[in-house]
């Protein structure tokens, strides 16, 4: 369906409240929050004013509006480095009307097509195996990325299609990178963590419509 999308928010653990209360005030009933670890290299991590803390990942469904990008933007200040990234991901289809009505209270805006400029590549790797991806991923140009804990189902039917045993544990990794650099940061990951070695890495990535708090990113770059 057009409209929807999967707003994603990565900022620190302290600010996760802050962050899910404002998203209920903007009348999105559903927020999910992760807890996750940042990635990226000191050096990074001094160019975009962050520290090194443990960080949230919090998930809600929203209509597509540039209004409410701008707005989080603005109130949540993720214009200053540190604050935090707000990124948003097409989503195609939700099932059941009830559904949709509950998730999408708001009206999506009418919105024409534009170019998209990032993607949020997702790798899920073997738990331990965070930093060979995000080696692999630096040295085709990833800046960072953020590394959730989970835990997966279906390793039976995994070995079905692969020909190995797959480890139950898991880390989501999630790097946020220009359209441009999303190819070779895939293909590093894939020869130096892909599912030929112990990391046994899955690998790919999804459109970002609209995103907030990569500025000073941006301006570095």
């Amino acid at each position: 369906m057009g409209g929807a999308v999967l707003m994603i928010t990565i900022t620190d653990r302290s600010r996760s409240g802050e962050f899910a209360a404002w998203y209920h005030s903007q009348g999105l009933p559903l927020v999910l929050t992760a807890l996750g670890q940042g990635t990226a290299t000191t050096e990074i991590l001094d160019c975009l004013g962050l520290e090194a803390t443990e960080k949230a990942v919090l998930f809600c469904m929203a209509p597509r509006s540039a209004r409410l990008v701008h707005r989080a933007a603005r109130e949540l200040w993720l214009d200053i480095p540190g604050r935090g990234v707000l990124m948003t991901v097409p989503v195609s289809s939700i099932g059941g009307a009830a559904a949709r009505d509950y998730l999408l209270r708001q009206e999506a805006e009418d919105m024409m097509e534009k170019e998209l400029t990032h993607e949020l590549i997702v790798v899920i790797t073997n738990q331990g195996f965070t930093d060979r991806v995000m080696d692999a991923a630096r040295g085709a140009g990833a800046t960072g990325g953020t590394a959730v804990h989970a835990k997966g189902t279906g390793t039976e039917l995994a070995k079905k299609f692969f020909g190995v045993s797959i480890a139950a544990e898991k880390e989501l990794v999630f790097i946020l990178t220009r359209a441009e650099d999303r190819k070779p940061i895939m293909k590093a990951v894939m020869t130096q963590a892909g599912m030929g070695t112990e990391a046994q890495s899955l690998v790919f990535s999804l459109p970002v419509s609209d995103i907030a708090g990569l500025r000073q990113l941006d301006r570095e770059n």
